[in-house]
């Protein structure tokens, strides 16, 4: 579990499926007597204590499964569900590729093109650096199209999302590629900021797409609504 601050007021807490219900028998201990308001959208699970305490439980996976019992019961057994999910981490110069099926790495590739960094130097040099550049770009963006329509593209129809992280200019500069329409059009948040995307860190990804999304508000602090 981990938590940050939240623009606006609040803070956002990340929640591993595993230890939901412990965490919200946590919050109702602390706010809930004698009792917590529970209400249900879509994508959205929202706790209200007796105290104000405000605790808005973003459904990962949207939407939230309509049968189950309460909403809480079925905000426990949507995120503890197993899916089959695509993951693409695009930075300039490196990507990976690869396949979940809940926590477990099915199918992968990584992979890395070199991009030179941007040149002081000034005039023709620079112009002739700026080229080179370019042409190394666009290999590596072809290189990451290439590994996601290997990697992804014979699941499209088995998986349920495709999580995106990396850099978003660099996923940005895929999405003309009409090959990858079908990888795009399964699009789910979150959008992952991760580093180089190597092999270790593909495979820490589930703890980050499969975590619940919680925006904690304190009484005297209002929401903004924002998403991290």
């Amino acid at each position: 579990m981990t938590s940050r601050p939240a623009k606006g007021g609040g803070r956002w807490v990340l929640v591993g499926p595993e230890r939901l219900n412990r965490w919200i028998d946590g919050f109702v201990e602390r706010h809930g007597p004698p009792s917590v308001t529970v209400s249900a959208s879509a994508d959205v699970v929202r706790l209200e204590g007796a105290d104000g305490a405000v605790a808005e439980c973003q459904v990962p996976f949207p939407p939230l499964t309509p049968f189950g019992g309460g909403p809480l019961a079925r905000l426990t057994t949507h995120v503890r569900r197993e899916r089959r999910v695509g993951v693409l981490l695009v930075r300039l110069g490196g990507h990976a590729a690869g396949v979940f099926h809940g926590d477990e790495l099915v199918s992968s590739k990584v992979g890395s093109r070199l991009v030179h960094g941007r040149s002081a130097a000034g005039g023709w040099s620079q112009h002739r650096f700026a080229r080179r550049r370019e042409k190394q770009a666009n290999e590596a963006h072809e290189a990451a199209a290439e590994v996601a329509l290997r990697i992804l593209g014979p699941h499209l129809t088995e998986l349920e999302a495709v999580i995106l992280g990396g850099d978003r200019r660099a996923v940005d500069a895929l999405r003309p590629d009409r090959r990858l329409a079908p990888v795009f059009a399964l699009e789910t948040e979150p959008f992952l900021t991760v580093p180089d995307p190597r092999l270790v860190v593909l495979r820490e990804t589930p703890g980050q797409f499969r975590a619940i999304r919680i925006r904690v508000t304190d009484p005297d602090v209002p929401a903004s609504g924002e998403r991290p």
